[in-house]
């Protein structure tokens, strides 16, 4: 549900008639298991069918990386803007799209439903040297069937004002904790979207133990009463549920937002304005005491794909190093491509996107550093399905939906 910058052709007429129809979308896909899901994957590639049509979020797919891939392969490639996961799931379920960048709590929905098919990471060459932590993972292969291949991941951020907030804060208790967040009341940004609830367990789980939160998308009922509480008492606090990057980015330039969950993004855009921003402190890898949610997007193919030659060809350039290396500096994320992080080829991609060479930046953003991932927690699909001994207990999407409207009111 990770909502990006806009919508670069406008909005469709098949997005306005897709909010209509959200709420049928909610519902849909969200079991822990299928019987519709597709069990076909491509055997062999074969000639490029000459086109390419994708679903992405907004940074994935531009002018420096793509016109090479189009140069080598014949593939013309044409891209569709996403702003939040509920609307890839829409898109997607038109069948007029070969692929789409999807986060976690958008794949599962997304394979439940028959949409995407499995992926033959043996004709994704590429896929033998990604990062082996985001390889078999429960948002990117189902039942020990491979479907995407992973794109690269990042940390949901704490970002404040330096003139507004001191000293810097180094834990979610300055906007969760309501006698800290009472301190910036009206001021306080926080993430418009149903999934944002995964991050007051993140906060719980470390602050009240005795809940037993082990994992903020797997909450029964007492454990999702006790986020969804929480929020509750924030919302007052709240002068600004965000799901729109620009926005967010103008909020905090005139001094309305102070301090709130970003993403890397719009620190970038902000720190390069020249606005005073900070994060997390580096020291932590950006994220505070608690942990923090997060994305690790993977590239999925359409079970109803036009053109799936052109498609795989896709996959395995996005996360050739060179262009794994291009977008995520220009998205701020750390790549999945081990070979992205080799010196000379973040120099490389870092010039050909107009960036200054950072040798660091995989060094900054953990790529390589499973030990700081286990922190984050991707985002998932909630399924009633607990994972656990609780059984079928766990509060679905349906559920998260209706308490998000709720808590705001």
């Amino acid at each position: 549900m990770r909502q990006m910058l806009f919508w670069k052709h406008g909005p469709s007429a098949l997005v306005t008639a897709a909010v209509t129809a959200l709420a049928v979308v909610l519902i849909a896909g969200c079991g822990s298991s299928s019987t519709s899901r597709n069990t076909q994957m491509l055997q062999s590639v074969g000639k490029s069918e000459g086109q390419l049509n994708l679903v992405e979020w907004p940074g994935y797919v531009e002018p420096q990386w793509v016109k090479p891939f189009e140069q080598q392969t014949g593939c013309q490639v044409h891209n569709k803007d996403a702003g939040t996961s509920d609307q890839m799931v829409l898109l997607m379920r038109t069948g007029q799209y070969d692929g789409v960048s999807a986060s976690g709590n958008a794949t599962e929905r997304l394979v439940d439903a028959g949409d995407v098919a499995p992926v033959n990471v043996k004709l994704v060459p590429n896929y033998a040297t990604i990062f082996s932590d985001i390889k078999n993972q429960p948002y990117n292969t189902f039942g020990g069937v491979h479907y995407g291949i992973p794109h690269g991941r990042g940390a949901n951020l704490l970002m404040w004002r330096t003139d507004h907030v001191k000293p810097g804060p180094q834990s979610w208790s300055v906007i969760l904790d309501p006698a800290q967040a009472a301190k910036y009341k009206g001021h306080i940004s926080a993430y418009d979207d149903p999934i944002y609830i995964a991050d007051a367990a993140v906060y719980l789980k470390a602050h009240q133990p005795s809940l037993q939160i082990t994992n903020p998308y797997e909450l029964n009922s007492k454990q999702f009463s006790a986020a969804v509480n929480l929020l509750k008492q924030q919302r007052p606090d709240v002068g600004e549920y965000w799901g729109d990057a620009t926005k967010q980015i103008q909020s905090y330039t005139t001094g309305d937002d102070w301090v709130g969950t970003t993403w890397q993004y719009q620190y970038f855009q902000l720190a390069g304005k020249k606005v005073h921003v900070a994060i997390s402190p580096a020291g932590q890898g950006f994220v505070p005491t608690e942990g923090a949610t997060g994305w690790s997007d993977t590239w999925m193919i359409s079970s109803k794909a036009k053109h799936p030659n052109c498609m795989y060809k896709w996959m395995n350039w996005i996360v050739s190093p060179m262009a794994n290396a291009e977008v995520a500096q220009f998205f701020g994320e750390a790549p999945a491509q081990s070979l992205a992080c080799q010196p000379a080829t973040l120099e490389a991609a870092a010039k050909a996107i107009g960036y200054a060479p950072d040798p660091h930046f995989c060094d900054e953003y953990h790529a390589g550093l499973p030990s700081f991932w286990s922190r984050v927690y991707y985002w998932r699909t909630p399924v009633a399905n607990c994972g656990d001994s609780r059984g079928n207990s766990c509060m679905n999407y349906n559920d998260w939906v209706s308490a998000w409207t709720q808590i705001k009111g």
